[in-house]
């Protein structure tokens, strides 16, 4: 898939599930739960145990329909394995310009983290093919609303905060996508084993999504 490709399944998917797991061994049935309930796209972050060996299993095992990507990447050489490995988008919790710079010679897209105006402009500047924001928890949906007035072309991804309550309100501020971590994979859900939970989570999750529909110029509304 090309970086274009990969940017505009994230937009009509909407939906990033980020993956923090301490056991390595419940990954693909998280994964294969999360499938179950609608959510496509998979951020496998660094630090669940073998995070890159399992990046690559999973680019090997599963269904071209879904999207694996790598979270939680700091530099340049994480970044490189996570390709090698199949990851087809890399995400980061801060601005490096040196991530986007590999990735792009590789054809990845790149997804770094900022939290002010500024390390937005100056991540999308870098090449940034969706900026996340993060974290989101202290911004709320109106941070999305007020950047985008004067910077309507940057395309932004709230993670951390983003609850299966309130996503769909991000997408309605003019977010692209939400990364959504602890509220769908629920870490007493995974400990316990309760995989039905965390289908259960993104079932909601996915029609709380589906309720409202993208205008073509990609602002979210509600549906009639």
């Amino acid at each position: 898939m090309q970086r274009a490709d990969v940017v505009a399944r994230i937009e009509r998917e909407r939906i990033v599930a980020v993956i923090r797991l301490e056991a390595a061994d419940k990954l693909r049935a998280v994964i294969d739960a999360l499938g179950a309930g609608g959510v496509r796209v998979f951020e496998v972050t660094m630090t669940v145990p073998r995070a890159i060996d399992l990046i690559g299993q999973l680019a090997r095992e599963l269904k071209e329909d879904v999207l694996i990507g790598a979270g939680t990447v700091l530099d340049k050489g994480t970044a490189c394995d996570a390709i090698r490995a199949g990851a087809k988008f890399v995400v980061g919790p801060v601005f490096r310009r040196d991530v986007i710079e590999a990735c792009h010679s590789r054809g990845v897209t790149a997804i770094p983290g900022c939290f002010s105006p500024t390390e937005i402009v100056d991540a999308w500047d870098a090449g940034a093919d969706i900026v996340k924001v993060f974290p989101s928890t202290s911004l709320g949906p109106a941070f999305i609303k007020d950047v985008l007035a004067p910077l309507p072309q940057v395309k932004l991804m709230p993670t951390g905060g983003v609850s299966i309550d309130n996503a769909a309100d991000w997408l309605r501020a003019g977010a692209v996508a939400v990364g959504v971590g602890g509220a769908l994979v629920d870490p007493a859900a995974v400990k316990a084993g309760d995989f039905a939970e965390i289908t259960r989570r993104a079932e909601r999750l996915s029609a709380n999504i589906q309720a409202i529909r993208v205008k073509p110029d990609s602002t979210p509304v509600t549906q009639r």
